[in-house]
């Protein structure tokens, strides 16, 4: 099994890699927000925004540890035992856990903060209606943290096997991901 983590910065491309990595390389995809809402809906957050995902985020990873919801979501992948992506990676604990299962690979991907917050208003999910300034906010707030079990982009970013910038085109993108998955595949 192969299992590849993502992490980047808001609106950077990580759903588009792990689309291209679903349709083209047959991976499952386990997804952080998704996780998240269903355990949102279980405390009646029926729509919940950013700043909700990440308060419920943090209090998981303190009342179980900074890895517990990734550990959740490779459970799950590692009952189907097939190719996997865990979809956004976002504490060093988080790394260090999918690190020790060994053939993990770790993607990060950014772009420039203009280019990513007009992809988000594309986007239009329930987390992505907010002004430049929220954004540019809620990013700095996920960048650094020195409390393990909360968000720190920064340093996930730094561990990563493959970094993208991606500026440019879809294409350009998925060419990228294409030579990453030649390296991967002739292990």
């Amino acid at each position: 099994m192969i299992l590849i983590g993502i992490t980047g910065t808001l609106g950077a491309g990580k759903g588009t890699i792990v689309r291209y990595l679903v349709e083209n390389y047959h991976f499952n995809h386990y997804s952080v927000r998704e996780y998240l809402k269903v355990r949102a809906a279980e405390r009646g957050i029926l729509k919940p925004n950013r700043d909700d995902f990440t308060l419920l985020a943090n209090e998981l990873r303190r009342n179980h540890s900074p890895s517990y919801i990734i550990d959740e979501l490779y459970r799950a992948a590692s009952l189907k035992g097939e190719n996997a992506i865990i979809e956004s990676i976002r504490t060093l604990g988080e790394v260090e856990v999918l690190r020790g299962k060994g053939n993990f690979y770790l993607i990060a991907v950014d772009a420039k903060p203009e280019i990513r917050y007009e992809r988000i208003l594309k986007r239009k999910s329930e987390t992505d209606k907010i002004s430049f300034a929220t954004f540019i906010s809620n990013e700095e707030r996920e960048m650094e943290n020195s409390d393990p079990h909360c968000q720190n982009l920064s340093a996930c970013i730094e561990q990563a096997d493959f970094l993208f910038a991606n500026n440019g085109s879809v294409q350009e993108l998925e060419k990228k991901v294409d030579v990453m998955m030649n390296e991967i595949l002739r292990g």
